[in-house]
């Protein structure tokens, strides 16, 4: 079966609805009206160049034929019918923003192949920007092209806070992103060109945390809704490479995200805060996280009490990076109703990775968590649970955080509920199988690892299976479980580990 995920005005985007991750266990034709367009592989596929508010017929090689059509568009502008050169040698930002001002609702930006030099760009609602195949927006290396976006400031009549940047979950000035949105809805970001943030050759990547003011991410959009980024290519952000904040229906198509392994915090796709967020489709590597599903830090969490929701991720691969999927650890608004299958995971840190620690606050609820249908080969550890997270905050090191001690639960408590792990095929581990580690007062609520094989690489090396303080390095280690109130593991294999199979320290109810 064909499922639709997106039609606008000039592109589409479908999925085949199989058990496969990722990949069709065939290769298959797609016609459009009785033209073949191309033969691919992949569960999920785009059309673009379409005409708006046309009927097209799609046939897909052993499916039942389906019908769509695009949507209509008020009108469709080049860029260079603004002054925009393209020749990779002009500042082409006066005439692109100039262009995305003038045009109308429901109007599309077409932005033809070259290479466009550009600072900040923003965007406004109710439009359409399309980038062609061999069109590059390329990120300017001067930092001062780069405006500061204040933080949070006071309405002038209300005396209300209006939050504006932002940067790993606290309400700070930052650079503004290449891409930008506040407050505006119904955008759609389309085609097969690049977004390039073009930090390699810049000094973004250079003595990070001596910053003041937050590097800009490639794309931000802050509370908005209705938007949608299909098929582009986001690369070399001078940190995150798409953050979605406080926002909803956000949709992610058939994208590649990519930065260098050793480019500092450039997570791939970090939605802050949404809710109803779907990332199909997509192909990471990256320096950072893949995905990290984030919520802010204690003062956001216990203010906007806003947690990230019904989020969908599905027929992704992530390569590289620290974690594929990563929940936290700036999740003190909570996160609920996370489903992730179809996906592979290959040669990341680890597959799963939850990071909490104490202080995260009592709004720091992670509960309704699916893994499914899943493929990891190289994943130094698959599964990681980490209520004892040490990293990016001043008191990571007091003994509030390092004590091992039962401690009284207050409002600075978090709590992670149900976790679900099944079919999955995890290959090649190095560190562990799986990590989980709750706390002494709020020990995880329940964890179920069902239809699952794990195996090891034969060329395994020790590491650390989580960020947290008294670490110990592991390697070929089995599956670790410390405070959790219900534990079910069944059908799991886990072949070739060095020491037991299953550790559980500290737990309650244990099903097998």
């Amino acid at each position: 079966m064909i499922n639709t995920l997106f039609i606008g005005s000039v592109s589409a985007c479908f999925e085949l609805e199989n058990t496969s991750p990722f990949y069709n266990e065939t290769e298959y034709s797609v016609t459009l009206d009785g033209e073949k367009k191309f033969s691919s592989n992949t569960n999920v596929f785009s059309l673009f160049s379409l005409v708006p508010g046309k009927e097209y017929t799609l046939e897909v090689t052993g499916e039942q034929p389906i019908k769509f059509t695009t949507q209509k568009e008020t009108c469709a502008v080049s860029a260079k019918d603004f002054g925009a050169a393209g020749d990779g040698k002009a500042d082409d930002t006066i005439a692109l923003q100039s262009a995305i001002n003038c045009l109308p609702k429901g109007g599309r930006l077409f932005i033809p192949d070259g290479v466009y030099n550009t600072a900040p760009l923003s965007l406004k609602s109710d439009i359409t920007i399309e980038l062609g195949e061999n069109a590059v927006l390329l990120g300017l290396t001067d930092e001062s092209r780069y405006p500061v976006i204040p933080g949070t400031l006071t309405d002038l009549v209300s005396g209300e806070d209006v939050q504006f940047g932002m940067w790993e979950g606290e309400s700070v000035p930052m650079h503004q992103a290449l891409i930008f949105a506040e407050y505006a809805e119904n955008i759609n970001i389309v085609g097969r060109g690049t977004v390039d943030g073009n930090a390699q050759n810049s000094q973004w990547w250079v003595n990070v945390k001596e910053r003041k003011i937050a590097r800009p991410r490639l794309l931000f959009f802050n509370r908005c809704k209705n938007v949608t980024v299909h098929g582009i290519t986001a690369q070399n952000a001078a940190s995150w490479q798409l953050h979605p904040y406080f926002s909803t229906e956000m949709n992610f198509f058939d994208l590649s995200i990519n930065a260098p392994k050793d480019s500092p915090n450039t997570d791939a796709l970090d939605p802050e805060a949404c809710d109803k967020v779907n990332i199909i489709g997509c192909r990471f590597s990256v320096g950072d996280d893949c995905i990290a599903i984030k919520s802010g830090k204690i003062e956001i969490g216990k203010k906007y009490k806003t947690p990230a929701s019904r989020h969908t991720i599905r027929n992704c691969i992530m390569q590289f990076g620290h974690g594929a999927v990563t929940l936290g650890s700036e999740m003190a608004g909570g996160v609920k109703d996370l489903t992730v299958n179809r996906c592979i995971f290959a040669h990341t840190d680890r597959g799963l990775r939850i990071k909490t620690r104490r202080g995260r606050g009592k709004d720091a609820v992670i509960d309704g968590v699916l893994f499914e249908n899943i493929k990891m080969d190289g994943v130094l550890t698959p599964i990681v649970i980490n209520m004892w997270y040490n990293c990016c905050d001043p008191d990571r090191f007091s003994e509030y955080n390092t004590t091992r001690e039962k401690l009284p639960v207050d409002d600075r408590t978090p709590y992670l509920g149900k976790f679900t792990f099944r079919d999955m095929e995890c290959l090649n581990c190095h560190v562990a199988a799986c990590y989980c580690d709750g706390l002494p007062e709020m020990p995880i609520d329940e964890i179920t690892v069902e239809n699952i094989k794990f195996t090891y690489d034969e060329k395994a090396e020790p590491g650390f299976p989580s960020m947290k303080n008294n670490n110990e390095k592991l390697c070929r280690a089995g599956m670790y479980f410390d405070n959790v109130k219900r534990l079910t593991v069944k059908n799991v294999t886990v072949e070739g580990c060095e020491g037991d199979e299953l550790i559980a320290k500290n737990c309650g109810e244990i099903n097998r």
